[in-house]
């Protein structure tokens, strides 16, 4: 240790600490006062990180003379440092006022030198001096190896569509507290839900790791389904908090019973409040590709354990009166990215976007619960009508292989409603109330004048005759035309989705509206990513298991799409995955995400047109 001793009268005033220390090596500077003092100021500290101080604390030393026994008490003031940079610093002097007089300190000069127990081209600083032996996370702590961050992952080499659980714990040996989450990891080419509440405690267990025993506490777990396959990483978690460290000062007084005694810990111990910037390893997940032998021609992406469901409310109804088909998918997985049935209506019905409900479970465990489609159909003519068995495919974990379920096919008679011929139905909205029924059973006296025709006058062969006669039959001919037309386009699934994704898009972002006015935030942003990957999927006819950044991408440049507009667009599905977790008045968050989605949607559609 450096030490040297600026004297005032009989004040002693010392700087002390290492003359050499490695480059992101941890190391304190103590400054000791033999007297009495104020108004200490420190020194001026550069080339060196300032981790915590100035610590003071008091320390007591007894010493007999001649028989007899005194005690003086000395102050200390200790900074915790980490050397930043290679090269020989100095120290200033500090000083104290003592009995209304001015003392300085001693100057200090350090080298720092290269650390020969870090690799060639890590950065030291950034990773901390030692690492806890099998940890695999950053220990930032010094030699002691008190407190780090590490990330785990239930399967490395999961499945396409195939959910894993990412679990990030925090391992220490001394008290920490004031965790504050200061970076969250990015997911990339994952669809994400957080499985922890944001009031939820931390629950802590105990584990023994080399000999050494830590408590250990999960901060933070997210469940993960990977969109694509390949090699994805995920970025370090980065976490603030304040380490509680504990520090002895030995006191020397010549009698063994003495030393023994004034250096219990109980007499001479103290604590630092340090500052700790922690960060956790990368992940890789290696994502395998679904096998193509054996997939269905329906398949959409849906991987994991479900059952499935369908059933209508009615089977005998007459014209004009609603029916509804109701979908039900059960189960665990990737069930929030099924967003729609292969459902075929019968020609001569008119049917609407369905009513989507979800009632899903976050578990520690993983993601279930029920998707529910509710189909409404009018007929519109009468007549004994099926609606084809419907499938849906997935693949079924447990069996290794793809699964198609079929729901039986239902006979649907339709009698002639009653009353005018020309009422109809109209349909504003999701539920059957909304259904409004149009018209008049009664008809009116016709009370006006008529006109006789003269005697002898002929209707049949005349210019009337053949007009009324070929007009009706040319009508005829054009409604067949653009009756086959309407047919084509709505048999083009591709380009009906396309027509449609604006409207969709809407619709979810108005459900989206609904989350944020009662608070709901978990809801809020699953509605505002449905609504920016599920418009991306039907404008460009991309399965939401094969959106990706990269394939947004693509798409966007090959429909020559403004770069600022894709900018934004990616920013915004950043964003939004960023504040479902980030810390701050949620619902400032909220109004924001909200905002921005509803903005690139637009200028989106504006560009496409």
């Amino acid at each position: 240790m450096l030490a040297v001793t600026v004297a005032a009268q009989d004040v002693q005033f010392t700087g002390q600490a290492k003359p050499v220390v490695a480059l992101g090596e941890t190391f304190t500077l103590i400054y000791t006062l033999n007297a009495q003092g104020t108004g200490f100021r420190g020194p001026n500290i550069q080339g060196f990180a300032m981790l915590s101080g100035p610590n003071t604390s008091t320390n007591s030393s007894i010493r007999m003379v001649n028989g007899r026994t005194t005690m003086s008490v000395s102050y200390t003031f200790t900074y915790l440092l980490q050397a930043t940079r290679e090269g020989t610093f100095e120290i200033p002097a500090a000083s104290v006022s003592v009995n209304g007089k001015q003392v300085n300190s001693n100057t200090l000069s350090i080298k720092v030198i290269k650390n020969p127990n870090v690799p060639a081209g890590q950065n030291p600083v950034m990773s901390g001096q030692n690492r806890t032996p099998g940890a695999g996370g950053n220990a930032v702590t010094g030699s002691n190896n008190d407190v780090y961050v590490k990330a785990f992952a239930s399967n490395a080499s999961p499945l396409q569509g195939e959910g894993i659980v990412v679990t990030y714990k925090i391992f220490t040996k001394v008290p920490i507290a004031q965790i504050n989450i200061s970076k969250l990891s990015s997911f990339s080419g994952f669809w994400s839900q957080n499985l922890m509440k944001e009031n939820d405690k931390l629950q802590q267990t105990t584990q023994v790791i080399d000999g050494e025993q830590y408590v250990v506490a999960d901060i933070r777990k997210i469940a993960l389904f990977p969109l694509k396959s390949g090699r994805l990483v995920i970025d370090p978690l980065e976490l603030a908090c304040v380490a509680q460290l504990r520090r002895q000062t030995k006191t020397k007084t010549g009698d063994p019973f003495f030393d023994d005694f004034f250096n219990d810990s109980f007499f001479n111990s103290g604590v630092a409040n340090v500052e700790k910037t922690l960060k956790s390893n990368p992940l890789v997940i290696t994502v395998r590709p679904l096998p193509e032998e054996g997939k269905p021609a329906d398949f959409s992406g849906a991987v994991g354990n479900f059952t499935f469901h369908s059933e209508v409310d009615k089977t005998r109804l007459k014209t004009n009166e609603a029916v509804t088909l109701k979908c039900t998918i059960s189960g665990k997985g990737n069930i929030q990215l099924i967003d729609k049935m292969n459902v075929t209506f019968p020609p001569d019905f008119e049917s609407y976007d369905p009513k989507v409900t979800s009632d899903i479970q976050t578990t520690a465990a993983g993601i279930s619960g029920n998707q529910i489609f509710e189909y409404l159909m009018i007929p519109r003519k009468a007549g004994k009508f099926k609606i084809k068995p419907i499938t849906f495919s997935y693949f079924d974990l447990d069996k290794k292989r793809y699964v198609t379920l079929t729901s039986p096919e239902f006979s649907l008679d339709v009698e002639k409603g009653s009353g005018d011929a020309g009422a109809v139905v109209t349909y504003a909205g999701a539920n059957k109330e909304e259904i409004k029924y149009i018209g008049s059973d009664i008809r009116h006296i016709k009370d006006t004048g008529f006109r006789l025709n003269t005697a002898g006058a002929r209707f049949f062969a005349s210019a009337t005759f053949w007009f009324l006669l070929i007009v009706p039959l040319l009508l005829f001919i054009l409604f067949v035309v653009l009756w086959q037309k309407l047919a084509a386009r709505r048999s083009n699934t591709v380009l009906m989705k396309n027509l449609k994704a604006t409207k969709i898009a809407r619709k979810r972002l108005q459900k989206a509206e609904e989350f944020k006015k009662s608070g709901n935030q978990e809801n809020f942003y699953i509605a505002i990513s449905q609504a920016l990957w599920g418009y991306l999927s039907d404008k460009f006819s991309i399965n939401l298991s094969g959106l990706s950044i990269d394939s947004v991408q693509e798409a966007l440049v090959s429909q020559n799409v403004n770069e600022s507009i894709i900018t934004q667009f990616i920013e915004t599905l950043n964003n939004t995955e960023f504040a479902r977790f980030a810390p701050g008045e949620k619902t400032v968050n909220m109004e924001r995400i909200y905002n921005e989605a509803l903005e690139i949607i637009s200028k989106m559609e504006r560009e496409l047109r």
